[in-house]
């Protein structure tokens, strides 16, 4: 505990509670109090942070680190504390089940035969052993399986991904041997088995020749460029597709488009946690049509989309979403842009419900879909 204090700054607590007034889930009336958390690694009071602390309720969104006026770094507090924590025999309760988290763990496991490459189509130009560009392409097959009620298309983005790609000249290598980046059970403390998904991962990289490593979700992104360094054995160059994108703009054609009125949901992994705010509002600038209005809060006071490590889905997340969502339609946007699928799996459970639908229904699209559109033919 100790060692921690020292590492993420939790001993320069001015005890203001700026933090705590600043989490989005506390704000939504949940009993969690970062600062408490941060008091407890102080003190070495271990026995504080297990069982009913609400250290599970964290988004890890960092909007307190922001915030923070002693430069506290909560979120990396967090992780180390829920891997200080985790008990493979009582693991947190997740949502569905934990069915989620139990995929990535046979994942983990191995031997499990997967099909991740049904979704391409034949006017896909992929790879699939070697190639300079790797095409990292998360979850999202299976999102879109495990959530049919909520017609998620988030395959779109995927496709949308590789078809900017091909009009770049680049066939990326998109290989059925990936597994998760492990994003999720790193953050809920599970790392031997998000060890076991990195080194894996790691390795069908390492194999396949490629410096570059693309990936159109946030998430993954933020796990390869900064907890996948220990499992690398050469440096690898880790891009968000809108970092790719804006640095090839004069490289793609583009047609006129009818104008659209968008706005844009600044993913946490994306944003705070890793400071790329500019490139998707520059791909944006960059195509025909496209209107830009940004919600009241974007960039860095950007709104989480709660949902976290598929460990919050409670009321507190839903009165989050719906905040959030409400906040899109001010915009008068037709369209929700996004830069990673999980916020479309959140933003589109919120949407289902009944009773608020006319009030916080909006479109919601991948980044790639809107420049894979925009493309010349």
């Amino acid at each position: 505990m100790r060692e921690l204090a020292k590492e993420t700054r939790a001993w320069a607590c001015y005890d203001c509670g700026k933090c705590t007034a600043t989490c989005p889930i506390s704000r939504a009336g949940s009993p969690l109090s970062p600062r408490r958390h941060v008091l407890a690694t102080v003190m070495g009071q271990r026995d504080q942070i297990n069982g009913q602390s609400g250290l599970e309720s964290c988004l890890s969104c960092s909007l307190c680190d922001f915030r923070c006026p002693a430069e506290v770094r909560y979120t990396d507090l967090v992780l180390k504390l829920r891997q200080l924590v985790f008990d493979g025999s009582a693991q947190p309760d997740c949502p569905h089940g934990g069915a989620l988290q139990s995929v990535f763990r046979m994942m983990a496991t191995g031997g499990t035969q997967q099909n991740r490459l049904e979704w391409l189509t034949d006017d896909l130009k992929t790879e699939k052993k070697k190639g300079k560009v790797f095409f990292f392409t998360g979850c999202t097959m299976y999102y879109d399986a495990f959530f049919p009620e909520h017609d998620l298309k988030t395959l779109d983005g995927t496709r949308a991904t590789v078809k900017v790609l091909n009009a770049l000249g680049i066939a990326p290598v998109v290989s059925s041997d990936e597994v998760c980046c492990g994003h999720d059970l790193l953050w809920n403390g599970d790392m031997d088995s998000f060890e076991a998904l990195a080194r894996r991962n790691a390795k069908i990289v390492a194999d396949s020749g490629a410096k570059l490593v693309v990936a159109s979700c946030a998430e993954c992104v933020r796990t390869w460029r900064r907890d996948y360094t220990p499992y690398l054995e050469e440096p690898v160059q880790i891009l968000h597709m809108s970092e790719f994108v804006s640095e090839h703009l004069d490289e793609l054609k583009f047609n006129g488009a009818p104008e659209q009125q968008v706005t844009f949901q600044d993913p946490c992994r994306l944003g705070r946690h890793l400071g790329v705010f500019d490139p998707p509002r520059v791909v944006m600038d960059a195509l025909p049509g496209v209107e830009l209005t940004e919600m009241t809060r974007s960039g860095q006071r950007a709104a989480c989309c709660a949902g976290g490590p598929w460990s919050n889905c409670d009321r507190y997340a839903k009165q989050i979403q719906v905040e959030r969502l409400r906040e899109a339609r001010q915009t008068e946007a037709q369209t929700m842009v996004t830069a990673c699928p999980k916020c479309q799996v959140h933003f589109a459970c919120a949407m289902k419900d009944p009773n608020l639908a006319d009030e916080i229904q909006i479109e919601m699209r991948d980044l790639s879909e809107l420049v894979a559109a925009a493309l010349k033919s």
